[in-house]
């Protein structure tokens, strides 16, 4: 399966997401407002490799681009409100860019949202 449609499916699996287009490439809105992950399948400005970029919980940037700096970066623009960015172009491991989509989903979505989704997670275990 191609990177957009893995992501696409992540993405779309959690409560009153929507896709759209936003400067060239797929993102993914709560609501249809907020952005919490946006994908670079062919690469933005000089990141020219497959990558996505997504909002993060305080502290996980810092930590995840120093334990794997190969895999995980400091994307421009949104880089400075903690966002992260991730290589795709190598082996990826989908139940990371899960947890970490949902991650971001948790981080910009309303409470009430956040509630649906561990109340979903309580009905799956």
């Amino acid at each position: 399966m191609a990177l957009l449609e893995r992501v696409r499916a992540i993405c779309l699996a959690l409560p009153e997401v929507t896709e759209r287009p936003s400067h060239g490439s797929p993102t993914w809105f709560v609501r249809g407002k907020s952005v919490f992950v946006t994908l670079h399948a062919d690469g933005h400005h000089a990141d020219d490799f497959p990558h996505l970029w997504c909002a993060a919980p305080p502290g996980a940037q810092e930590a995840l681009t120093a334990a794997d700096p190969g895999r995980f970066f400091r994307p421009p623009y949104v880089g400075g409100r903690g966002w992260l960015g991730v290589r795709l172009d190598g082996p990826v491991d989908w139940p990371e860019i899960a947890e970490l989509c949902e991650d971001a989903y948790r981080v910009i979505a309303p409470r009430r949202l956040v509630a649906l989704l561990d109340d979903g997670a309580a009905d799956r275990g």
